[in-house]
């Protein structure tokens, strides 16, 4: 099945597998799957042509997924950046933007180590 470009895994529950469209998670899953009448705990292999369509129906009118979803998200950021909020200068730096460590750790956001060279100790004359 195939859902806003997506190939949803056929072995999966269909609640699971509409997840891996970007945009919906498990809450959002279930309530599209409510508003289809499918059932949570069916195969997406076992889904019939009708509810497929349906649950396409729902996604593409009702939700903003895929390039949608990511451009808004994109969007969002680029207005921090923009009025040079706090969050906005943490973008724009590549750093942790929620108040988190960066002495230590914060690998994720500032990349790779860059090592800097301590002060070498004056010797004995």
């Amino acid at each position: 099945m195939r859902i806003a470009g997506v190939d949803l895994p056929r072995n999966k529950h269909v609640v699971i597998g509409l997840t891996y469209v970007y945009g919906i998670g498990r809450t959002t899953a279930k309530k599209i799957l409510a508003k289809a009448g499918v059932p949570e705990d069916k195969k997406v292999s076992e889904v019939t042509d009708d509810e497929a369509n349906e649950i396409r129906t729902i996604v593409t009118n009702e939700y903003k997924v895929e390039g949608q979803a990511r451009s808004e998200q994109q969007l969002a950021i680029k207005r921090l950046m923009d009025i040079g909020c706090y969050r906005g200068l943490r973008h724009r730096r590549g750093l942790p933007a929620r108040g988190q460590r960066t002495r230590t750790n914060a690998r994720t956001r500032k990349g790779k180590r860059k090592t800097v060279a301590g002060k070498k100790k004056a010797g004995k004359k």
